[in-house]
């Protein structure tokens, strides 16, 4: 009886040792997710927005954000999210555009299940969170999922900085909610996987940032006779997905428009430098 009851206190104080080593780690991992945001594009229905949140919510996530002209019915979403994730839909940030709700972002990860010339690098969800996790310490974060009926434009495409799809045997699209809950347990799962702190990422330049770079380095070329109207569209499609691509640091940016501002000066005629 008594080494029994000695081999029931060993493990009782292994289960506490464990839970309290899960706990810490729980923590540590909702501590790196803090600046991931889940972002929403233009969702029909209230129920996918509902189930989604709490998905989202389950593996960690706690910022949302809807993109829309007008939002699902509220009652539908809470119904889905239950109690649970009831804060995400109360504190959930609606945004017209897609531009705006990754604008404080520095690295913008899109879902997609088509192909084709302009969806460059597709990745399936394990490669693309191995390449997130070094950037978690230092960027916020957007995980895009697009509407339920035709998914992300290509102009949207462009905002991000990759691209994901969830490998399937069979038909490719998912429902939203499901697609939501694939990308967020890889991305959770890993975390709580992982031993030690990746080598973090410098801080990357903003969506927001870049896209007063992309307008700066059109106008340049346009004031030397680079670019034709005919060209724009497809130039900065390529050039946006060159930037989004390799992951410009602030201080990068700052160098290209500083040499922007100069072949402006003296496209204008005047060939002294100009201070920048």
């Amino acid at each position: 009886m008594g080494s029994r009851g000695d081999g029931g206190i060993f493990l009782n104080c292994n289960q506490e040792r464990i839970s309290v080593g899960v706990h810490k780690k729980l923590e540590a991992v909702k501590e790196q997710l803090a600046g991931v945001r889940l972002v929403l594009v233009r969702p029909k229905y209230g129920e996918n927005v509902g189930a989604a949140a709490r998905v989202a919510h389950n593996m960690g996530i706690r910022q949302l954000v809807v993109v829309a002209d007008e939002l699902p019915e509220q009652a539908a979403m809470a119904k889905l999210a239950t109690h649970h994730a009831k804060e995400l839909i109360d504190g959930l940030l609606q945004v017209p555009t897609l531009a705006e709700a990754v604008a404080p972002c520095s690295w913008v990860v899109g879902t997609t299940a088509r192909q084709g010339r302009r969806r460059f690098f597709l990745e399936n969800p394990r490669h693309m969170v191995e390449d997130l996790l070094p950037k978690l310490a230092h960027n916020r974060v957007a995980l895009v999922f697009g509407p339920e009926n035709q998914g992300l434009s290509n102009s949207e495409i462009e905002l991000c900085n990759a691209t994901v799809t969830i490998p399937t045997a069979d038909f490719a699209s998912l429902n939203l909610a499901q697609a939501v809950g694939v990308i967020c347990y890889e991305l959770f799962g890993t975390l709580m996987a992982t031993t030690g702190k990746p080598p973090a990422t410098p801080t990357l330049a903003s969506s927001r940032v870049l896209a007063a770079l992309y307008d700066e380095l059109e106008e340049s070329l346009r004031a030397i006779g680079y670019l034709k109207e005919t060209d724009l569209g497809q130039w900065r499609h390529n050039l946006s997905h060159f930037f989004n691509r390799i992951g410009l640091r602030a201080r990068e940016v700052k160098y290209i428009r500083g040499i922007c501002r100069q072949v402006r000066w003296l496209a204008a005629g005047r060939p002294d430098r100009e201070d920048s």
